[in-house]
């Protein structure tokens, strides 16, 4: 199975009915673009979300993961630490549209910026085995991250993965590539917020940009904004830079 092929996901899509304010993170692109268009659906197994820093992407697969159930700050949703509470209120005010019969046998919910958080509770619990058999301290913060993929992501499973390229260089983006295709083989569902030009070419994937209006569209790879201003500054970065300074 590729990860474009059809079959029900475990999460359909996500609804917000009303925004009961206009304060944060009801003021988002994000926000406005699920309210204008009544309903936001993931059709296959891998939906990629693009745009800007400040277009509310992470913020829309935090509130995901809080609605279905995971830990805010990431982990698995049997979970249950907490930090410092910094989610959102969006989680509490969005619907999910669930598949009848259809759960997920296992699920995580990767955040970048608390995934040390969740290492410190993956010491305390004592589940490092189920991590690669190392603690994720003792590790790169990249290395954590494939190690969790690889050892703890399982068939049939259901995973909210927030710019994990943020540890990863290409070489590890590729390889997390690879193992997202392998578990969607096994019926997992993922759905990933990225800049990563890398991620964005999961074949077969949905991609969906929020541009800086709130509109939500499906687009190819060759439109997704960060895929083309790769290529441009790749193409000749000495111009580019050229062009970026003297405006």
């Amino acid at each position: 199975m590729t990860p474009g092929s059809v079959r029900e996901m475990f999460i359909r899509a996500v609804r917000l009915d009303a925004v009961p304010g206009d304060g944060y993170p009801f003021g988002l692109p994000v926000v406005r673009g699920l309210v204008a268009g009544g309903e936001l659906r993931f059709p296959t197994a891998v939906t990629l979300l693009a745009g800007d820093n400040g277009s509310g992407k992470s913020t829309l697969i935090e509130g995901i993961a809080v609605a279905a159930g995971f830990n805010p700050e990431g982990g698995t949703t049997s979970f249950n630490f907490a930090t410092r509470a910094s989610e959102s209120e969006l989680g509490g005010h969005l619907t999910l549209v669930r598949t009848a019969g259809r759960k997920p046998r296992t699920g995580f919910f990767l955040r970048a910026e608390s995934y040390y958080n969740v290492a410190t509770e993956i010491e305390r619990l004592g589940v490092a085995g189920s991590y690669g058999g190392v603690s994720p301290h003792q590790r790169s913060h990249g290395e954590s991250f494939l190690d969790l993929a690889n050892h703890r992501f399982g068939a049939g499973g259901l995973y909210l993965l927030d710019e994990p390229e943020a540890a990863l260089s290409v070489q590890g983006c590729l390889a997390l590539l690879l193992r997202i295709a392998e578990l969607v083989e096994t019926g997992s569902q993922f759905l990933i917020a990225t800049h990563s030009p890398v991620l964005l070419a999961c074949p077969g994937a949905t991609i969906l940009e929020i541009a800086a209006g709130g509109a939500i569209e499906e687009v190819a790879y060759d439109q997704v904004e960060a895929v083309a201003m790769t290529r441009a500054f790749l193409a000749d970065p000495g111009r580019f830079l050229e062009h970026l300074m003297s405006d």
